[in-house]
């Protein structure tokens, strides 16, 4: 029974890794200033980040599991603050998102996961 556990935390290390690497690849590919970020465990900052014009970033967590929203987002948050406060950035100049994919489709067709707040601009409560 362990060695069939062994075996799929593996496989789906591997699925995951690849695609990470096809999303980063591909929003290369569309033209974005986009790299990987290797940090992990409490001060993990992110799978990747995408400069963006005006000194600002936006922090990628992707995912390929089992959908859960909450917990995703609860990550991508800690991510952030961790890339700014790593680099000595103003917060209010980084962002993050969550990229999960979908199963069957490629990257253009995942599911963007973020705050009404965030993605309105609106001030924190």
């Amino acid at each position: 029974m362990t060695n069939s556990v062994s075996a799929r935390n593996k496989r789906n290390k591997r699925v995951g890794a690849q695609w990470e690497t096809d999303l980063r690849e591909g929003l290369r590919g569309e033209g974005f200033d986009v790299e990987s970020l290797r940090l992990a465990g409490k001060e993990d900052e992110g799978d990747m980040v995408v400069r963006e014009e005006g000194g600002r970033f936006l922090v990628i967590e992707a995912k390929n599991a089992k959908f859960e929203p909450g917990v995703f987002l609860g990550e991508a948050i800690v991510e952030r603050k961790n890339f700014a406060k790593h680099r000595g950035l103003d917060l209010d100049n980084v962002e993050s998102i969550v990229v999960v994919k979908r199963r069957g489709m490629g990257w253009r067709k995942a599911f963007v996961l973020t705050t009404v707040e965030d993605y309105l601009g609106l001030d924190p409560q």
